[in-house]
């Protein structure tokens, strides 16, 4: 018999949250109407439409990463450059992670989240998990959200192979740590090449400081309506890959007039077979001072399937302090944002719920009106 969740409260939060049942628990209980904390106001919700074939090209043609080798490098860097300024959004292809590995980890996600909750849930629970670095959740901060969103996920950051191989994931630590390896050698080579086409060269140990924290998850989205997978926000680091499969849902908000949209309107990030999807995250956008843009974004859900998304998140070590790179203020004139420990901004940004580009608001400096 599916629990009953009329009178939510605490008894759905215990069974989802804190016994680590999940979404995909409660939807395998054989509940048949969504919990009144997952339905998202109207403007929250996402109707899916085709793919206009106005959408900006680093969506619908993906960009060819080996073309950075050859002589069409400085198109493909302007094409990066582009995308990076206004959209935070672009796809690639040739990006050195080997295609086979992409559909290894959709399955190995799909294996692990099959499992039972005492094989998941309760062996990767915060407190549980015989790890600090390998996290079971769902939702973003359940505890802090207006309403909750429809995932859940596992989360393992890179603490050296050792600790992968021994604590990892068995479905999944060998294909995800190879993808996480992979994303990273991609990660630094178009951060040198964004950091460069704004007339900036960091040493390899900056570099280092900037990535030196890798996190990769497995997230799935289960089956439903009128709620949300993941609600509207920016990533904080420098960049996100992710690996969509092929039911979509990866929608973007547009705010440049550039790209021909009206401002406001979200766009959908179309799956591409082969093709990873990379974003700009507030770090970036910080060290650029505001030239490069981490984009607002979100993901829908359908009553049709269950989706997976796989994401490498790339951010600095918590100990290094983040500000406008001094090459790019010398050529703007003025910082756009303030000086900050990256750890401070980790607990400004986990410390609430998802507000679209609010964490932002953090650092940024306020010019005066003269």
């Amino acid at each position: 018999m599916a629990p009953s969740f009329e009178n939510i409260g605490n008894e759905l939060f215990n069974f989802v949250v804190r016994e680590g049942n999940g979404v995909k628990g409660m939807v395998d209980s054989g509940i048949t109407t969504v919990p009144d904390q997952y339905i998202q106001s109207p403007q929250e919700r996402i109707v899916k439409q085709g793919i206009d074939p106005s959408y900006p090209p680093s969506l619908v043609s993906p960009i060819d990463l080996s073309e950075l080798e050859g002589p069409n490098h400085d198109q493909v860097v302007e094409l990066l450059g582009q995308s990076a300024e206004t959209l935070g959004f672009f796809q690639v292809i040739n990006h050195g992670v080997q295609v086979e590995l992409l559909e290894q980890l959709k399955d190995a996600a799909h294996r692990f989240f099959n499992q039972p909750p005492e094989r998941k849930a309760f062996v990767y629970l915060k407190g549980a998990s015989p790890s600090p670095f390998v996290k079971y959740g769902t939702s973003f901060v359940p505890e802090a959200e207006k309403a909750l969103e429809w995932k859940d996920y596992i989360s393992m950051t890179y603490s050296g192979d050792e600790d992968a191989l021994n604590f990892w994931p068995e479905e999944c630590k060998e294909v995800a740590l190879e993808y996480l390896k992979s994303s990273t050698k991609m990660v630094k080579r178009i951060l040198e090449v964004l950091l460069r086409r704004l007339g900036v060269t960091v040493d390899h140990t900056e570099t280092e400081a900037y990535i030196g924290t890798r996190m990769v998850n497995m997230n799935l989205v289960s089956k439903s309506e009128l709620t949300v997978g993941v609600g509207r926000h920016s990533d904080m680091g420098i960049l996100t890959v992710l690996l969509q499969d092929g039911i979509g849902g990866l929608y973007v908000k547009v705010e440049d007039d550039r790209l021909g949209r009206k401002k406001g309107e979200w766009v959908e990030i179309p799956p591409t077979p082969g093709a990873l999807v990379v974003n700009v995250g507030d770090t970036l956008e910080i060290l650029s001072n505001g030239r490069y843009k981490s984009a607002e974004h979100r993901v829908w859900t359908t009553n049709a399937e269950s989706r997976v998304s796989i994401p490498v998140f790339v951010f600095p070590l918590p100990t290094k302090k983040i500000k406008p790179l001094p090459q790019v203020v010398e050529k703007d004139g003025v910082a756009h944002y303030g000086e900050f420990l990256f750890e401070e901004y980790m607990k400004n940004f986990f410390g609430k719920g998802h507000e679209g580009k609010k964490s932002l608001d953090f650092v940024k400096i306020t010019m005066s009106p003269s």
